[in-house]
């Protein structure tokens, strides 16, 4: 084996074993604020007297996103910035808040949180719990879109929750299109 075939494949074996340590600490990261923040909502839950803010701080929880179908629970933070959808699904600024009127629009990435939602189906129930209780939704429509698309985070006259993430779901790199799941507030 010559010199420099040797070093390059000590430096390739290095390089994945740095590759598989990082994505190894991002994981353990998310799921680590993941098991956290759901403790922390929970103790929230039991709270006799939360008022729901007005204008929430960067980072903080608001709520857990819940497709029984699919199995999916998540904690929803507010912002999407990248260090917020490394560890959860973000609310849109400037959307509904969780638990209030109109139409809130939570975001997370296809390849972590929301890779589920390649198997969801019209009809497919969605929780959005926050500390003022539950609120339900039955998926209405999926649609995929261009990134230039934001009329589905418009303001609507009625009750809809809002799900985006990049599209297509297998895609590697920045994917060019946007999956948006559309649904409706059911009454309880």
């Amino acid at each position: 084996m010559t010199r420099p075939f040797r070093a390059a494949q000590y430096g390739l074996i290095t390089a994945g074993i740095v590759a598989l340590g990082y994505c190894t600490l991002v994981n353990f990261e998310r799921w680590l604020f993941q098991a956290k923040e759901n403790r922390r909502f929970d103790e929230k839950l039991f709270a006799h007297s939360v008022v729901p803010k007005v204008s929430p701080e960067p980072g903080e929880v608001l709520g857990l996103l819940e497709i029984p179908r699919l199995g999916v629970s998540v904690v929803v933070v507010e912002g999407v910035a990248d260090d917020d959808l490394r560890k959860a699904a973000g609310h849109v600024p400037g959307t509904a808040l969780p638990g209030q009127a109109g139409n809130v629009c939570i975001a997370a990435h296809r390849d972590t949180f929301f890779r589920p939602l390649r198997r969801i189906h019209r009809s497919d129930l969605l929780v959005l719990n926050t500390p003022q209780g539950p609120s339900r939704y039955r998926v209405v429509s999926t649609i995929v879109v261009s990134p230039e698309v934001i009329q589905v985070l418009y303001p609507t006259a009625n009750d809809r929750l809002t799900l985006v993430t990049c599209f297509p779901f297998d895609y590697m790199g920045p994917a060019p299109k946007r999956f948006i799941v559309e649904a409706g507030r059911v009454q309880d």
